[in-house]
């Protein structure tokens, strides 16, 4: 369980590698070259294909922006707790991941209604593989087997190797939809990329931050509370004129050392 949250926590650092220099660029996109182009295809656009493509948006956004993201953590969370704070967890996970999953099938089936998908850009071809993706990861979530039984292990490797996938694939989707959707409106999508990069940069932040939240309780270090020391313990001891004098024993002083790398 500990080497897959390591694994875990690379995958994130990844993100950050490779995301943030292509929203960074994504928030800069020179499209002079095709301004006047778009300009005129924007005016084709009739009010409702503008709201369809503002819902697309906002759904998918919600869909494997957020509430994916989201059940993802929890799930993580639930790994530090026991009893019913443990079942609540993986219940609230499983509600998200239910909503994330209709909702991009609500933003799947407007696509193919309403948008033209001759699949000739990266969004397209990404959304189509994603679509697939969150129904095989939704079965596999069904069909997970008892703790004890022997293909309980495969069944985990497998279920969060590829709700990992399908987190940050789709993460990266929605920048290439802020993209596509800044082509074919002629709209800046500036502050959209920068919001979400925003709102993504802290739930990863989160997700890595679990993984020393219960080694800085052990340390002490928690906000609002104040360690207290360890002071040596004061033995009592006799001399031989029945007097009593106070000698300092660290009785019950821990090694520094080993706090450290506990």
């Amino acid at each position: 369980m500990r080497n897959s949250h390591s694994v875990a926590s690379l995958s994130v650092i990844s993100y950050y590698a490779v995301l943030l220099p292509f929203a960074a660029c994504l928030s800069h996109e020179d499209v002079k070259g095709h301004k006047g182009a778009q300009h005129n295809f924007n005016h084709k656009l009739s009010p409702k294909m503008v709201s369809d493509i503002n819902l697309h948006g906002v759904l998918l956004w919600a869909s494997m922006g957020f509430l994916m993201p989201l059940g993802v953590i929890t799930v993580r969370m639930s790994h530090r707790e026991e009893g019913g704070r443990r079942k609540a967890l993986v219940y609230l996970h499983f509600v998200l991941q239910i909503l994330s999953v209709l909702l991009a099938t609500a933003g799947a089936i407007m696509s193919i209604k309403s948008f033209e998908n001759s699949f000739y850009n990266n969004h397209q071809r990404i959304g189509l593989g994603l679509y697939g993706a969150i129904w095989v990861q939704a079965v596999v979530g069904f069909l997970r087997p008892p703790r004890g039984n022997k293909r309980r292990s495969t069944w985990y490797i497998v279920h969060w190797i590829l709700g990992t996938a399908i987190s940050l694939v789709g993460i990266i989707n929605i920048y290439t939809g802020i993209s596509a959707y800044h082509k074919k409106m002629s709209r800046s999508t500036r502050l959209l990329a920068i919001l979400f990069t925003a709102q993504v940069s802290f739930m990863a932040f989160f997700y890595l931050f679990q993984d020393k939240w219960e080694y800085m309780q052990k340390q002490g270090v928690i906000l609002g509370n104040i360690e207290v020391p360890i002071t040596p313990t004061v033995c009592n001891q006799q001399n031989d004129h029945n007097q009593k004098v106070l000698v300092p024993e660290p009785c019950g002083k821990r090694n520094s050392l080993k706090n450290l790398f506990d």
